[in-house]
């Protein structure tokens, strides 16, 4: 039994801590700009410039776009929307795709702010949905090249920040992944433990169920990734007599054609023109 002469000292001890215990952290600002990258170190947000590309420039992907500008005005404009996985080929322009949509959406939608979060940091996730849920903006939390090559802890975290929880999934966040696999499954190994590697597998599978909006992006053709260098070419004003030739030849020494070899042939074009480009 505590003595009774010792509560008054007790009690400025626990007055004390209190004091020195840091305040719980309040809600981000999110007035500076409209895109934002989480630093997982110090679980911090920090503003980023505008994406520059417009999203016209994207090429091949009109039936993506439509899908997906759909689903990010309903959510900017408070209506119910999914979560969604933009998964596919690489260098198809998903992530571009993300950026130069939202930009486009928050021109119309000024509450709108973008959250970008490395998968390194997923486990972080419903911390980060906690701090967001108390602002007054709404905010797509975006996760490029999304998969679970450390196992199952990262797919748990996500599914429980989408999920909830007994609170129920915030409904001022929007997230949004890319990913080179529609279910998210990491690569195994032939050393790898099969128990380990089917539960991991179960566990992204899981993950994958929780978007309800998939969006495909299947390979890039010939003729729609020299549509894409010419739309290129004409909106920079870049000249030259044989154009599709060498778009052809750049993209042999890639070893493949999509809307980033274009948009890198593009740029080295411009370098040898003397044009700067936006980005």
């Amino acid at each position: 039994m505590t003595d009774l002469s010792l509560a008054p000292l007790l009690a400025r001890i626990a007055d004390a801590l209190d004091r020195l215990a840091p305040a719980p952290p309040g809600p981000w600002d999110l007035h500076a700009a409209r895109l934002y990258r989480f630093v997982g170190e110090t679980e911090a947000v920090i503003a980023a410039p505008d994406y520059p590309l417009s999203l016209d420039l994207l090429m091949g992907i009109e039936r993506q776009k439509r899908i997906y500008v759909a689903n990010l005005e309903r959510f900017a404009s408070g209506l119910p929307s999914n979560a969604a996985l933009l998964w596919g080929a690489r260098g198809t322009g998903k992530s571009s795709l993300v950026k130069s949509a939202f930009m486009a959406v928050a021109e119309r939608h000024p509450m709108l702010r973008l959250v970008e979060i490395e998968t390194a940091d997923l486990a972080r996730l419903p911390r980060l949905f906690d701090r967001l849920r108390a602002t007054n903006r709404r905010v797509v939390v975006f996760c490029d090249d999304l998969s679970f090559e450390e196992g199952a802890g990262a797919a748990k975290a996500l599914k429980s920040a989408l999920e909830g929880g007994v609170t129920g999934p915030p409904q001022n966040i929007l997230f949004t992944a890319t990913s080179n696999r529609r279910h998210l499954s990491p690569r195994s190994t032939p050393s790898e433990d099969a128990i380990a590697a089917t539960e991991d597998t179960e566990e992204s599978v899981s993950v994958s169920d929780r978007f309800g909006l998939w969006i495909g992006f299947a390979p890039v053709d010939q003729p729609t990734y020299l549509a894409a260098v010419r739309a290129y070419a004409e909106r920079f004003g870049l000249q030259t007599d044989d154009l599709e030739r060498r778009a052809l030849q750049w993209s042999m020494q890639r070893g493949g054609r999509s809307g980033r070899v274009a948009y890198q042939f593009i740029r080295d074009l411009a370098g040898e023109l003397g044009r700067p480009l936006p980005v």
